[in-house]
């Protein structure tokens, strides 16, 4: 494995509106962005105008919502993300889009996730934290079974893409097993950082 730090992750500003923005729907006409097809396809993309995407920014800035994925040359290359299920028992669910396929299959997610994990895990008094996918999305089972993260679930045959029925998949990981993992998981995709 490769250990060289690909990312890092910061709160969204206001200044990064008009890049996330590009990046998200920078697609010209009607076209659907590559991105869409493997991030929840099965529900129809609409392009936001610029004033409705900003609006939606703005309100989950205040809780801090999404992190900007920048590359260690500091260019904006997607988000991390996490919204309450059921904020009175702390269950919080995290996402990640990385939106420029040129980024796709090269550790960047796998240390993006592991990031915001940390952030998350820190940040609040978290018993578990988890995402869901889709079984066409083999990217991101993938990142999930890399970050230690264990199959909670698979709903079969209910999301409906392109005529195939896929299964949702429900990824998790409890405190503690993050905290017996959390060494690992640094020196094994950060361990150049580290030494520094």
């Amino acid at each position: 494995m490769d250990q060289k730090r690909r990312v890092s992750i910061r709160p969204m500003v206001k200044q990064d509106f008009p890049v996330i923005y590009q990046l998200m729907h920078g697609v010209s006409g009607n076209k659907i962005p590559e991105w869409k097809k493997w991030d929840a396809p099965y529900f129809p993309y609409h392009k936001p105008s610029f004033r409705l995407f900003k609006q939606q920014m703005l309100e989950e800035m205040e809780e801090k919502q999404r992190f900007v994925i920048e590359t260690m040359e500091g260019e904006p290359i997607g988000i991390v993300t996490f919204y309450w299920e059921h904020r009175p028992s702390y269950w919080l669910e995290m996402g990640i889009v990385i939106y420029d396929p040129k980024y796709w299959n090269g550790g960047y997610g796998t240390q993006a996730l592991i990031l915001w994990m940390e952030h998350l895990f820190e940040r609040f008094p978290l018993v578990r934290i988890g995402f869901t996918t889709w079984s066409g999305n083999e990217r991101m089972m993938k990142v999930g079974e890399k970050c230690g993260m264990v199959l909670e679930s698979r709903i079969r045959k209910c999301r409906h893409y392109q005529g195939v029925y896929y299964d949702s998949i429900r990824y998790g990981i409890l405190r503690e097993e993050w905290e017996a993992i959390r060494q690992d998981l640094l020196q094994r995709y950060f361990l150049d950082a580290l030494k520094s």
